[in-house]
């Protein structure tokens, strides 16, 4: 699978964060000032939306993301989803679950 370019970005960013410990504070404190600094050039945010970085590499803690509630009276689906959604396509891949690296055995 060919990675896309932001895929590609963010994978140096967090190898770079790794290695880097002041990288890693500027990134957790300016994000976007950090990030345009390693790549050259402004990134483009959509307008009224930020970014931020949180540092899980503390291997004593397992960090669980809460997403955003998804607004379903706003959402749009692609052809994808919506052949899913129809019954269209049989070939579903289920939804990737992580287990953190840091734990044995089940959390819940």
């Amino acid at each position: 699978m060919e990675l896309t370019n932001d895929q590609k970005i963010l994978d140096t960013i967090v190898k770079k964060a790794w290695k880097d410990p002041t990288f890693k504070n500027d990134l957790i404190t300016r994000p976007v000032a950090t990030i345009e600094s390693l790549l050259g050039r402004p990134i483009h945010l959509p307008e009224g939306k930020n970014i931020a970085f949180v540092d899980q590499t503390d291997s004593s803690t397992i960090f669980i993301n809460i997403p955003a509630e998804i607004d379903m009276d706003d959402l749009e689906l692609n052809e994808e989803q919506l052949d899913t959604v129809s019954g269209g396509d049989g070939d579903v891949t289920p939804p990737i679950i992580i287990k953190p690296t840091n734990s044995s055995g089940s959390i819940f």
